[in-house]
């Protein structure tokens, strides 16, 4: 059985660091590229709120009795294996672990164009998830076996 105060508790932090990002929505590219501070709490800021939706869905999962995920993208594939995401929010939260390890493992330097575009319209995929998670946890208190998605 899924912990629900756990999931409930990573949602709200969830919503707290949306909260906190969306300070710096406005910000011009020029601006980002020529302030290394900003550039660190931005990129620190997404990398712990996609790290903070894997770990919910890492709950989901290992409460579920489902297959244990092989990478952070993985994770997200397993929700969509269980009809707990759809394919389009998959495909969302795979470019979000992706942009991860981008930020985390320094594969490259992180595109500027790319943090802003998530800033400007990519934000809101953050809520999506959370309100796909909430219907699941409603399913789940109204003991429906099937996920939801």
């Amino acid at each position: 059985m899924v912990d629900k105060a756990v999931v409930l508790r990573k949602l709200s932090e969830l919503e707290t660091y949306y909260g906190q990002i969306k300070e710096f929505a406005d910000i011009t590219i020029d601006n980002y590229k020529n302030d290394w501070k900003t550039q660190r709490i931005v990129e620190r800021t997404l990398q712990i709120m996609i790290e903070t939706c894997t770990d919910i869905a890492n709950h989901i999962i290992s409460d579920g009795g489902m297959r244990p995920p092989t990478t952070y993208a993985d994770t997200f594939m397993v929700l969509l294996e269980n009809k707990i995401i759809s394919s389009e929010m998959f495909g969302t939260m795979e470019k979000m672990a992706k942009f991860r390890n981008v930020v985390v493992h320094q594969y490259e330097k992180v595109d500027a164009e790319i943090v802003i575009v998530i800033l400007k319209r990519r934000l809101q995929d953050f809520d999506r998830f959370k309100d796909v998670i909430l219907t699941y946890m409603q399913g789940l208190s109204e003991g429906n076996k099937s996920p939801v998605v």
